[in-house]
């Protein structure tokens, strides 16, 4: 078996092609996330059981458990399932694979998602060039997900091909007849070939190979399956790699439940073994253990067996893996932005405890969009490529969330609009929907300036260290506007609200007309060129909207408690 270095770079970009399908299927998943389909994957993974069954379909349908559970990440990093909902699919795909093992066994055929790819590049790649945007998102969910199909599959076949080879692993025969330590070993080997291979049913086949030339026992085979169990695991903890921290749990779960799988079963394994031999011997008439022929119904027992038993222990204990990950996978703080926490769809509070929750999720609201403003002043002072491109990245993506939120936080605020509300009650829901709106222009002017400061950094157009100075001024009086903001948004006392907001705005109009002043006579006298201070001019103006966004927060909370 020759593995050149060109065979070794194939492998390479089909793990490339396989993370940028993940990645482009689940950013624009982002971008088309309705509450239609969020609805339609709540409604098959409301409860644990259907997770499961949905987990279970899909696998079956679509005959690889790797690609259910990319997609399950994908869907998580996209905001449409929760870690939660999301376990309970995967588990069910893990009794999904044992499904395509049958029908590999009795039809001898498995349906290749990959020979679909193509149409479905073929339907979704005009999409891109669509004048709508929800079409062009569209069209990038449909290539995305074709990428992935056909990455996964390049994967497989780019591997070093040890399915053709088998003869490479009959020195594994001196590992057997060691009790428990060959069973330790052969599930490592399991683990190993599964990752190498990316296909837990081509490392199926070569463990039944292996038992029919006698090179290790049905024992062995078995713990080889097991090992085939927490392997297959690496392909969305791949895809997750390139995903936020809540798909990185996804992913996680996915492992920590195969890993405290293979523990209990070891536990009792010998006798576990034996009562999938009396199974078999009770329909072939063969016992696993002394006839190889009987080998490869027992291992389908086996591991059928195992997952839906796997799959009833630890359903019961979701909530403490759930707990588990999130303690591996810590929150980082700069993916904390832009997500509901208190809103919950479905079923409405009474009046007043919605509007207590709407109000809780608004002042979150404005704290994410200063999170999202303070990425700005260290924008203007990064030197180093990348971690500017980071900040960037991250204000563009922020504003996009914050555009989500404002739309998820007005849907909420009309849906109560809708009951019996009191005058008083109407009065708060027009200031909170007002509010919102407020709140996501300010998200559109963080973006603004973060365009203008990177437009100067692409045009070569260097802001003097006196420039700088002035902007990083003005920066701090939208800070403390928007510090100011978020207390009087939590505030009783209007008066004081109302004074301290306009204290502060003020300061911001007198900062712009200092600037500008300044800016003139700076133009007059060459200090920098015209485009720089076009740019610059740019940013101290749109600061100085924020302002006035800010101050119209302050009067709209004081509006409605008059």
């Amino acid at each position: 078996m020759n593995y050149t270095l060109l065979d070794f770079l194939t492998l390479i970009g089909s793990l490339a092609l396989f993370l940028y399908g993940m990645k482009l299927m689940s950013e624009a998943l982002q971008k088309v996330a309705g509450s239609k389909l969020r609805n339609v994957l709540a409604a098959m993974t409301s409860n644990r059981v259907m997770g499961v069954f949905t987990g279970v379909m899909i696998t079956a349908i679509i005959q690889s458990s790797s690609a259910t559970t990319v997609m399950i990440v994908s869907f998580v990093n996209a905001g449409l399932l929760t870690l939660v909902e999301s376990v309970g699919v995967i588990m069910g795909a893990n009794i999904g694979t044992t499904v395509t093992a049958w029908l590999i066994s009795l039809l001898g055929f498995k349906v290749k998602m990959s020979i679909l790819a193509y149409p479905i590049i073929g339907l979704g790649f005009p999409l891109i060039f669509a004048k709508k945007t929800k079409y062009q998102s569209w069209g990038q969910v449909l290539v995305g997900f074709a990428l992935l199909f056909i990455g996964l599959e390049s994967l497989k076949s780019s591997v070093p091909d040890i399915g053709n080879n088998p003869e490479i692993l009959e020195f594994l025969k001196n590992f057997t007849g060691m009790g428990l330590g060959s069973n330790l070993i052969f599930l490592l080997i399991g683990t190993l070939l599964t990752v190498i291979i990316q296909s837990s049913s081509a490392t199926m086949a070569l463990t039944l190979v292996m038992c029919f030339n006698g090179w290790i026992s049905f024992e062995s085979a078995a713990a080889m399956v097991l090992g085939e169990n927490i392997g297959t695991t690496i392909t969305a903890n791949l895809a997750a790699s390139v995903a936020n921290f809540t798909a990185k749990r996804a992913a996680r779960v996915h492992l920590l439940f195969n890993v405290i799988g293979v523990i209990w079963v070891l536990s009792v394994f010998p006798f576990f073994l034996k009562g999938v031999d009396s199974i078999t011997f009770y329909i072939s008439g063969k016992s696993a253990f002394t006839d190889t022929g009987a080998v490869p119904i027992s291992l389908s027992f086996f591991h059928t067996i195992f997952n839906i038993l796997n799959v009833l222990f630890q359903i019961w204990f979701v909530k403490y893996l759930v707990q588990a990950v999130q303690k591996f996978v810590p929150e980082r703080e700069d993916e904390q932005e832009f997500k509901l926490t208190y809103i919950k769809f479905g079923m409405l509070s009474t009046n007043e405890l919605s509007l207590l929750q709407a109000k809780k999720e608004i002042i979150l609201y404005a704290i994410q969009t200063k999170k999202l403003f303070s990425r700005l002043p260290i924008m203007l002072d990064e030197n180093t490529e990348k971690k500017f491109q980071k900040q960037y990245d991250k204000v563009i993506s922020g504003e996009n969330k914050s555009d989500e939120m404002e739309e998820s936080i007005a849907k909420y605020l009309t849906k109560v609009a809708e009951g019996d509300l009191s005058k008083a009650s109407s009065k708060r829901i027009s200031s909170m929907l007002r509010i919102v709106d407020e709140i996501e222009s300010i998200g559109d002017s963080c973006y603004n300036v973060a365009r203008a400061i990177n437009r100067a950094r692409d045009k070569k157009l260097p802001f003097t260290p006196d420039m700088k100075n002035n902007l990083k001024r003005m920066f701090d009086n939208v800070d403390e506007a928007l510090a100011i903001m978020i207390e009087n948004l939590d505030s009783h006392h209007y008066d004081v609200a109302r004074k301290s907001a306009k204290k502060i705005e003020t300061k911001i109009n007198d900062c712009r007309d200092e600037l500008r002043k300044q800016h003139v006579k700076d133009i007059e006298s060459e200090k920098y060129s015209y485009p720089t201070g076009t740019l610059y001019k740019d940013i101290f103006s749109e600061s100085e909207k924020m302002g006035d966004y800010i101050y119209d927060i302050t009067l709209s909370i004081v509006d409605s408690a008059e």
